[in-house]
């Protein structure tokens, strides 16, 4: 397995791409837009290391590790789209072939798709929510990996991610917690711009 502590800081190389990738990591946090569309290729099993290794370098309050990552590629999309379809039949069984088809597609986003979840051990001393965000930051590094490798991706949730049927099929128990489905590809088209907030609008400086 290809990690972070392998490469220097500002380059990455790995098989499949003809040219290494610079980006400093502010780069990356600035520059980081979610995907309009994507498309092949998909990360490659070293990228794909790369990114993973970079989920699971998230905060964890308590050391408790709860992130688990399912990618879902080839053949497996075709099933993943029968599981969202079931999903919206069982939600509104009067569903039209039509709209049971779109749900299928939804699988088809990108050439792949890593679901971000957290095992979720209610009751102990770190509350579940802090473990659900640590979660969430995993699928964020996700995001950030993705865009310094030269490729991008797009944060799903929807009512799959929270049905306890689609988590006992994707190997989840009911009490754990789905946080994205991350679609994950090349762009087909650059997203569009849409203006940020400025941080001055959403900063006060506390003096007690």
């Amino acid at each position: 397995m290809l990690l972070l502590s392998d490469v220097g800081p500002k380059q990455i190389s790995y098989p499949s791409r003809k040219t290494p990738v610079k980006m400093q990591a502010i780069d990356a946090l600035l520059e980081r837009r979610s995907a309009k569309a994507l498309t092949v290729p998909a990360p490659d099993a070293a990228a794909l290391d790369l990114i993973l290794s970079s989920a699971v370098a998230a905060p964890d309050h308590g050391r408790l590790r709860p992130w688990r990552f399912v990618v879902i590629q080839g053949n497996a999309l075709e099933r993943f789209g029968d599981l969202l379809a079931e999903h919206l039949r069982r939600q509104y069984p009067n569903s039209a072939p039509e709209s049971l088809q779109r749900e299928k597609q939804k699988a088809f986003r990108a050439p792949m798709i890593v679901v971000v979840a957290a095992i979720c051990t209610p009751g102990g001393k770190i509350p579940v929510i802090e473990q659900v965000l640590a979660a969430g930051a995993a699928a964020q590094n996700i995001m950030l990996a993705a865009h310094a490798l030269g490729f991008n991706s797009m944060w799903k949730t929807g009512g799959p991610a929270y049905d306890d049927q689609v988590k006992a099929a994707l190997g989840l128990e009911a009490k754990d917690a789905i946080v994205g489905f991350m679609y994950v590809g090349t762009e087909a088209s650059r997203p569009p711009v849409v203006p940020r907030p400025s941080f001055q609008d959403l900063v006060r400086h506390w003096e007690g």
